[in-house]
């Protein structure tokens, strides 16, 4: 056995102790679904972070530095951008409502505002999406341990797999939210430290540029706007309303012991999101340098860490990008556990099931959805394949509903249902129809995201009867 793979199997060993023994802690499913709203700052922090550090803006961020260049600072910078509206503007509200309805998930949101018809559309919606994210998650796995070990794809989606359903299934956002303490340390010193390395293996910053430049003359890979306008956009389009109204990403501000843990908490996460965005552009780049006929580009930043570093420094990294895929598929993972038990199994099959019944039918659906997970990430081709289904699907359903919800009382239930049909229908006759390239600079999603805009707005115009929810105006804690 490799040096490699026996440090990603001790570190798998510990991760599944920590959610194991952390799920003591577990008691009923509002400790299991919002970690019993008893999150700080620092917890909300670090589980957003290590959550949105992920198969997307490690290993897939890096195979888009190694095709456009720098630019691909605009994959995780997006993100940042969306979770930073997210704290200003969206994280106290849902929070206040959250506590005073007592809801669980985002889709008892969308319930108690516009009815359990549009709960039941974005939950089918949701887990459907949520499927080929956990995928593009078990993918960026498979990467890992075939560049390491030379494991097959099958065999390595298994094995991140059953780690990810053991230490989410035994203790929910309590066990995810201290693993995620762990994994971002791990993480975060794995990677920083792993630029000045890779850099100097390529013989510095001046080096690299000569070297990149000479191979790709006709291109722009160290402008920021180098991917061009319309790639550029068509990103900013899908992730800046996704990370805005992630559906798993709102249920941690739910945990947030008051609204100030959670704007405080998204707020320094956003700020490390747009600096950390950097990071993979630059890895990709150096995998250019040194290794310019790699036929994958997604398997650009695992090269990197195992060819470019020291061996000390190659395991600590490996093991952090391992780590950050693990933390993102645990965040997923937990997402389709509590749609299942919460939108689905106690809203629509058994609304009087005991607080201890819908925690064993929390964890059961762990372990479903991570076996459905598992199974889609052998199909699924890529990481940036499957992970740019679930943004683009988040981005045209949720977020003209969730906006529309806080922020205007005319919106009614028929406005929103006709706007994510429409929204949801248009982005796909569009994909299908330019080959997902979109119409001008509007990719498929942003053309969804208007025309549910455009439903929406057209409808609320004949809104008599406008919504109203109890909201506490100035809660705090």
């Amino acid at each position: 056995m490799s040096l490699y793979l026996a440090a990603l199997l001790v570190y798998s060993l510990l991760v599944m102790a920590v959610g194991i023994a952390t799920s003591r802690r577990v008691k009923t499913s509002a400790d299991f679904l919002v970690a019993g709203r008893r999150l700080g700052p620092g917890l909300v922090f670090a589980s957003f972070l290590a959550a949105n550090i992920g198969a997307g803006s490690t290993v897939g961020a890096a195979g888009l530095g190694f095709r456009f260049g720098l630019s691909a600072w605009w994959w995780v910078g997006s993100a940042g951008i969306g979770t930073l509206l997210l704290s200003q503007f969206l994280a106290a509200r849902l929070w206040r409502i959250a506590r005073l309805h007592d809801l669980s998930t985002l889709q008892d949101y969308l319930e108690l505002r516009y009815g359990k018809s549009v709960k039941a559309i974005i939950a089918a919606l949701f887990w459907c999406g949520s499927l080929a994210i956990l995928a593009g998650q078990l993918i960026a796995m498979s990467w890992i341990l075939e560049t390491v070990a030379g494991l097959p794809k099958t065999t390595s989606c298994v094995i991140g797999g059953i780690v990810a359903i053991v230490y989410t299934s035994a203790g929910g956002l309590v066990s995810s939210t201290f693993v995620n303490v762990l994994e971002l340390v791990v993480t975060m010193t794995g990677l920083l430290l792993a630029v000045p390395f890779a850099l100097h293996a390529v013989g510095g910053w001046s080096q690299l540029q000569m070297t990149v430049g000479a191979a790709h003359p006709q291109t722009e890979m160290f402008s920021l706007g180098g991917a061009g306008f319309k790639q550029i956009f068509a990103w900013i389009a899908i992730l800046v309303p996704s990370f805005m109204v992630s559906p798993g990403l709102l249920q941690k501000v739910y945990g947030a012991r008051s609204a100030k843990s959670a704007r405080l908490g998204i707020g320094l996460n956003s700020v490390c999101q747009l600096l950390f965005a950097f990071v993979p552009p630059i890895l990709g780049l150096c995998a250019l340098a040194a290794l310019p006929h790699l036929t994958n580009p997604e398997l650009a930043l695992p090269a990197v860490l195992k060819l470019l570093l020291p061996k000390w420094l190659s395991v600590l990294a490996l093991a952090s990008i391992f780590s950050a895929e693990l933390s993102s598929t645990g965040a997923i993972l937990f997402m389709l556990s509590t749609s299942l038990s919460v939108d689905l199994y106690k809203t629509f099959l058994k609304p009087d099931v005991s607080p201890r019944g819908l925690l064993t039918a929390s964890r059961i659906a762990s372990v479903g959805a991570g076996v459905a997970g598992v199974l889609a990430a052998i199909v699924l081709p890529s990481i940036i394949a499957a992970i740019s289904i679930f943004y683009g699907m988040i981005a045209v359903a949720l977020f003209v509903p969730v906006l529309a919800g806080l922020y205007t009382k005319r919106v009614m239930k028929p406005a929103v249902i006709a706007g994510i049909v429409c929204g949801v229908a248009v982005a796909v006759a569009v994909m299908i129809l330019t080959g997902n390239s979109g119409v001008g600079v509007l990719s498929p999603p942003a053309i969804g995201v208007l025309t549910a805009a455009v439903v929406v707005g057209g409808f609320s115009l004949f809104a008599r009867h406008p919504a109203v929810i109890k909201e506490p105006p100035h809660a705090s804690s």
